[in-house]
């Protein structure tokens, strides 16, 4: 996906009629870091196993309005294109992803 549509995971900034502040009241939004924390954590030692250097290239943990985990990946424009390469290396090969 490239850019903002309907469906990318809102950050909870108050748009489209949503609450004006970061929170919302009675949202659990604890529960869903941990999630995404977790997640996140494995993602970084990936790609630490894969050369890279969380100075360049990390996932962080966030949710949403609704307390929702997200993983957000955080990179310099050179790291990312070297992911990408390494995906596309991946998707071409035996792997059967495509």
């Amino acid at each position: 996906m490239t850019g903002a549509g309907e469906d990318w995971p809102r950050d909870g900034l108050g748009v489209d009629g949503m609450d004006s502040g970061l929170w919302v009241a009675g949202v659990d939004y604890v529960q869903g870091w941990r999630e995404a924390q977790e997640v996140a954590d494995r993602l970084n030692r990936a790609l630490l196993g894969a050369g890279f250097e969380l100075s360049e290239l990390r996932a962080v943990a966030s949710t949403n309005e609704e307390g929702r985990g997200l993983v957000r990946v955080a990179a310099w424009p050179g790291a990312v294109n070297r992911l990408a390469g390494l995906l596309e290396a991946l998707a071409d090969g035996d792997g059967g992803v495509r």
